[in-house]
């Protein structure tokens, strides 16, 4: 069965066009199932809303989803909504993976170097007892607590986390898993991703 996929992305990649072939690579085949995924993003609607609107949208957006794919451009890594919608998704409990979406041709049918992953610029620490994690973003090379979820930066865990990872911090990149579309036939592959 499909799973529904959340999408997160800087929407400038969607100008140039990179965004959408990944969203959307679906349509060239016979069904979803295929593809293994249901798009669950949000932005076509949010438009210029304020933040507690945005955060709603995103929210609402990650109900019902299972796996966060952030797609991953020279600058998707600087955007705020891609940091909230990555740590909500870790929150949540969502599978998270990243896609360069920069080897794909743009509309002026150019092509770029691969953009730093975002998921190297938020992290979380665990306490000694690993029944609370701290979300933490970074910003001009230096880690900070984030508390754009909920107002808190802190949070019980439903489960201890294993002993290996207690008191300690890490980026996200260190749990999950990059992609590139073009090295790594994410037109084919894609649905292997999604778990």
């Amino acid at each position: 069965m499909a799973k529904r996929v959340f999408f997160s992305f800087h929407y400038k990649d969607v100008i140039d066009f990179r965004a959408n072939v990944v969203r959307n690579h679906w349509l060239t085949k016979p069904d979803r199932e295929i593809c293994g995924y249901y798009d669950a993003s949000i932005w076509e609607s949010a438009q210029k809303q304020g933040d507690i609107a945005l955060k709603r949208l995103i929210n609402a957006g990650l109900e019902q989803t299972s796996n966060t794919c952030v797609l991953i451009g020279s600058e998707t890594h600087l955007r705020p909504w891609v940091r909230y919608e990555l740590l909500k998704s870790f929150k949540r409990g969502n599978h998270i993976f990243g896609v360069h979406i920069n080897s794909i041709k743009s509309k002026d049918g150019t092509t770029r170097v691969n953009g730093p992953s975002p998921l190297e610029y938020v992290g979380v620490s665990f306490s000694d007892s690993g029944l609370t994690a701290t979300l933490w973003e970074k910003k001009n090379n230096k880690w900070i607590e984030y508390d754009k979820i909920d107002g808190l930066a802190s949070y019980r865990t439903e489960v201890a986390v294993p002993q290996q990872y207690r008191g300690q911090g890490y980026n996200l990149g260190r749990f999950y898993t990059v992609y590139d579309w073009i090295a790594d036939n994410g037109f084919n592959t894609f649905a292997k991703w999604v778990t």
